[in-house]
């Protein structure tokens, strides 16, 4: 009993210490992104705070509606989670996107609990942000259409790419010790479904790749469109300087 809760805790702190990281990433890349355009004001500020509250509880509620893909196991479902996500990130940069990303997690846990020790909370948070980071990096210092649609695609492919990684080397792995599985069964679902899965990398591969790419152009492509429609009331609450996406 003792060994399990240790292994929750440090896990747990694992996961603190990822979200800190990727928070120090974005920072970075947007201190430098300000620096260009000649802001010298804080990069986070009351307005942005409430829209991250306001976008994080939004997207609390949208991961609880997940829907089943036919070529992954059920313990892999598509949700919309990551589109308030992405539309915050755009309008007010990459440190308010991972902030909303985590405010949605935790605000998930405290409402809902983990049915999976955590790990699903983990992985939604590192392939979001996977999404959410080079999108809006890309975007920040390209703040046209022209600047999101590639930003989009890179952070679709990145999603894609880390997504299969993150589960093959790390998440899998976890999720079958946390339980006290054997790693074959896990594979043995994939195998279930398509008998191309043989072991872990061809399950990230066949089931994991799949999934994060169908994810990240169904939401980079409504984040797309629905961002000039939200942009008008974003921009009046937000104090940094906005580009028009539409140029």
């Amino acid at each position: 009993m003792l060994k399990t809760v240790l292994e929750n805790l440090v896990f747990v702190a694992e996961f603190l210490g990822i979200v800190f990281a990727t928070f120090v990433v974005a920072y970075l890349f947007e201190k430098v992104a300000n620096k260009k355009a000649g802001y010298t004001g804080p990069i986070i500020t009351t307005q942005k705070i409430a829209m991250i509250g306001l976008f994080g509880a939004i997207s609390t509620i949208l991961m609880m509606f997940e829907f089943p893909v036919p070529f992954a196991p059920t313990f892999y479902k598509l949700d919309f989670s990551e589109l308030p996500v992405m539309i915050v990130t755009f309008a007010f940069g990459p440190v308010a996107g991972i902030l909303t990303e985590f405010i949605k997690i935790l605000l998930k846990v405290m409402f809902r609990s983990t049915s999976t020790a955590f790990v699903g909370e983990l992985a939604n948070f590192c392939v979001g942000a996977a999404l959410i980071l080079p999108s809006s990096i890309i975007y920040i210092f390209n703040k046209t259409r022209k600047g999101a649609l590639i930003g989009s695609v890179a952070g679709t492919i990145t999603m894609a790419v880390f997504g299969s990684l993150f589960n093959a080397v790390y998440l899998l792995p976890k999720f079958a010790q946390m339980y006290g599985m054997d790693l074959s069964a896990l594979v043995g679902m994939g195998s279930a479904i398509n008998p191309a899965v043989t072991n872990v990398q061809t399950f990230a591969l066949m089931i994991v790749v799949p999934l994060n790419l169908l994810k990240g152009a169904m939401v980079s492509t409504l984040t797309i469109v629905l961002y000039k429609k939200f942009s008008p009331i974003l921009k009046q609450s937000n104090t940094f300087r906005e580009v028009n996406t539409a140029k």
